[in-house]
């Protein structure tokens, strides 16, 4: 009981913080002058990518075994697996939640259907086509080289960072219109000044991150105790369970936005993650691992490179919909399936 206790505690924990990091966070793109949509593809999707990142750099600067080099390249599948799945499939049900009445395109008297760009408040289907395609692409190459040997593998872990930098200076030099504070809720900490101050931005922003990071570590040991109580594998718990702990963060930020009307910054903020977990978390593991795939990491990239490639189509045509959105979550029901079927 009291590890469920625990669990229940730190998914509150976590949710209750990324209400106060999304208001921090929304603030701080002000301060910085950036693109809005960059604030969640950039500042929101470093912050929530933390805990994944530090497994893998943990795993692999401190671990000197075969199991923990195992860990290290589970935790660089997993999150990309979990935000490419179930955050979009939690996303899509929190817009179908928030919006059960249907909304007439303006100008027609008629009561038609609505349009897939309203249903998402406006979202740029253009700009989550060309992030997807990013990633696959970056994506393909860092599951392909889980499956060959050779000598200068290591050195290509640079060649992610490299490529990070990119979608970096990509986000936050080309992100729209600046952020505005215009209809922004007070920061917390200040909730009675109409601008808060630098100080108070930048200290409920790393405030709450680490409080983020501390949950998220927590709801991983709570995990790793589930496993064996359930008569899980190891490999079942590292890549089915601890992912959706470590990817906590990027679901509750979406609830928070769509829930606030904000759904293009949502829908920003988890293909941003995903750039980062495509390409840090593979440097880290590419320099200090064999960063060799077996069966299960191999069904891993295959479920999410699905996945992608299904949510590549729908943004890519305008056929979003809320509800096809919930099909993505599919792929990590079928990875599980297979998972079952290999262990």
């Amino acid at each position: 009981m009291i590890h469920i206790g625990l669990l229940i505690a730190c998914a509150v924990t976590i949710y209750l913080a990324c209400e106060w990091f999304v208001n921090a966070v929304e603030w701080l793109g002000v301060r910085m002058r950036i693109g809005s949509l960059a604030v969640g593809t950039v500042l929101a999707a470093v912050g929530t990518a933390l805990p994944e990142s530090v497994v893998t750099l943990v795993a692999v600067a401190l671990g000197h075994s075969e199991a923990t080099s195992d860990i290290g390249v589970g935790a660089a599948l997993g999150g990309p697996l979990v935000v490419g799945t179930i955050a979009y499939a939690v996303t899509g049900a929190m817009i179908l939640l928030r919006r059960r009445a249907p909304q007439s395109v303006p100008g027609d008297d008629r009561g038609a259907a609505p349009h897939p760009a309203d249903l998402l408040d406006g979202t740029d289907l253009r700009r989550l086509a060309r992030d997807q395609t990013w990633f696959l692409s970056i994506f393909v190459v860092k599951v392909g080289l889980g499956l060959v040997a050779f000598a200068l593998k290591p050195w290509l872990g640079l060649a992610f960072f490299a490529a990070y930098a990119v979608y970096f200076w990509r986000e936050t030099s080309d992100g729209g219109d600046a952020a505005s504070d215009e209809g922004l809720e007070p920061l917390k900490l200040q909730p009675r000044r109409a601008v808060p101050t630098t100080a108070a931005v930048v200290t409920q922003t790393l405030g709450t991150l680490a409080l983020i990071f501390a949950a998220s570590q927590l709801f991983v040991k709570q995990l790793e105790w589930a496993g064996p109580a359930l008569g899980l594998a190891p490999v079942v718990v590292a890549l089915l369970l601890s992912p959706i702990a470590t990817e906590l963060p990027e679901i509750m930020n979406a609830i928070i936005w769509v829930r606030q009307g904000k759904t293009p910054l949502a829908l920003a903020n988890l293909s941003g993650a995903m750039m980062i977990q495509a390409t840090v978390p593979s440097g880290i593991g590419l320099l200090g691992t064999p960063w060799r795939f077996d069966r299960p990491l191999l069904l891993a990239g295959v479920a999410t490179m699905l996945s992608v490639v299904y949510l590549l189509a729908l943004f890519r045509t305008g056929r979003v919909t809320p509800a096809r959105l919930t099909v993505a979550a599919a792929f990590y029901v079928l990875f599980a399936g297979g998972l079952a079927l290999t262990t």
